[in-house]
């Protein structure tokens, strides 16, 4: 019989906050982590709103001089998201070395430590200049190799880059590996570098709102008055676990995973597919065994993009228009966190589950034709949650979608 999955232990390092309390009251209270980064506009930007991430305080302490020079921006960021996911999944040093554990991340990019690089071979012109940690830091699998030394995991080992879907895939393939047996535990999770550099090639497609003068209301997704997404990052980190393990050691068990859904929309590389978003919800339900009315509430991709948004949104009416889901995007108060995304948004959504409450999609004043008919929230609504979806789809047409259940 396939087995059942879990979490145990979750850790969040964000622009709502760099810990759970402080996340769930910006949730609760719609509190945008959006402001401007006027560095950006001197750099070269269009657009230099994004999410104020605050940078990590790691010390001699925390980690020794030589594993704080391999870590990138987003380790950083990952490292103090799964030392909260450990520690609420009460597993301390001697429980990491002395059990198999997993590692699987979301991360399709590490531009700063790429860009520095090839600046001091520019000036010097000798690549004994560029020193230990760099090769560490430029590698996709900055966060996984990271993470898997810092904490002694010993278990499957390797990062998902699929674009903004990576944070849920990773956590669909956690899942997926769990309840075949072949793991117990996986700390799943995603990760997004914040720096100017990683962000201008997207600025370069004009696909970021340029409404500077109002930071807080950039983001309007499903608004008809959209007019781009507003870069953020961070990272957020989720303790997968074998049902039955979890509980012969006495665990907390925060919700439980039921439902992944998967595809590709095999069409333009930057072109949304509410066809695939389709099949990715629609798989995700038959894997749950679940129907449209089961679902509660929706933790939508919407990024404030006028493409992406519409064709969610036909998705989601063809599923859901006529059920009592309630949606929002989350992406209105953080902007769209990338790699990250499909995992911090897993985190949102259980401290939504936990605390009864449904996150508002904030600066929704017009909804556009395609999302009038959606029961999306511009408020917090106070209700209990037993089952949610949550979205993320993803440049070159990757779809991810996972449903958990409260227990």
């Amino acid at each position: 019989m396939a087995r059942r999955v879990v979490i145990t232990g979750m850790g969040i390092w964000s622009c709502l906050g760099t810990d759970i309390e402080t996340v769930k009251a910006s949730l609760y209270n719609g509190k945008s982590g959006i402001g401007l980064d006027p560095e950006r506009v001197g750099y070269g930007y269009r657009s230099g709103l994004t999410g104020i991430v605050e940078k990590p305080v790691i010390t001699k302490k925390d980690l020794d001089r030589h594993t704080r020079a391999g870590l990138s921006e987003e380790a950083e960021y990952a490292f103090m998201a799964s030392r909260q996911a450990f520690e609420m999944a009460q597993m301390d040093a001697d429980y990491l070395r002395a059990h198999e554990i997993g590692c699987i991340f979301g991360n399709d990019s590490s531009a700063k430590p790429v860009v520095e690089s090839a600046k001091i071979m520019d000036v010097k012109h000798d690549t004994a200049m560029l020193g230990y940690g760099l090769v560490f830091q430029s590698m996709n699998s900055t966060v996984n190799m990271n993470l898997s030394t810092i904490f002694h995991l010993r278990g499957i080992n390797f990062t998902v880059s699929a674009a903004c879907a990576s944070g849920s895939h990773s956590i669909g393939l956690g899942y997926l590996l769990i309840k075949q047996g072949l793991q117990e535990m996986i700390l799943c999770g995603g990760a997004q570098e914040t720096n100017y550099y990683s962000m201008a090639s997207f600025d370069a497609l004009r696909a970021f709102s340029t409404r500077m003068d109002e930071p807080a209301k950039a983001s309007r997704p499903f608004d008809k008055d959209r007019d781009g997404l507003i870069p953020s990052g961070g990272a957020a980190a989720l303790m997968l676990e074998d049902y039955d393990h979890a509980v012969a050691r006495g665990a907390e068990i925060l919700c439980e995973v039921v439902g992944y859904g998967f595809s590709s929309n095999g069409a333009g590389i930057s072109q949304p597919s509410d066809e695939g978003c389709f099949v990715a919800m629609n798989r995700a339900l038959a894997d749950a065994g679940l129907k449209p009315d089961d679902i509660d509430y929706i933790n939508a991709h919407a990024t404030s993009t006028p493409q992406g948004d519409m064709c969610e949104a036909k998705a989601l009416s063809r599923l859901f228009e006529g059920t009592h889901a309630w949606i929002s995007s989350t992406k209105s108060m953080t902007g769209h966190e990338c790699w990250m995304a499909g995992a911090s948004e897993i985190v949102y959504s259980i401290i939504m589950m936990r605390n009864h409450f449904v996150a508002p999609n904030i600066n929704l004043e017009h909804p556009d034709e395609y999302a009038e008919k959606l029961n999306i929230t511009a408020k917090t609504m106070d209700m209990p949650l037993r089952t949610v979806l949550s979205n993320s789809f993803g440049f070159g047409g990757t779809n991810s979608a996972l449903i958990i259940k409260a227990i």
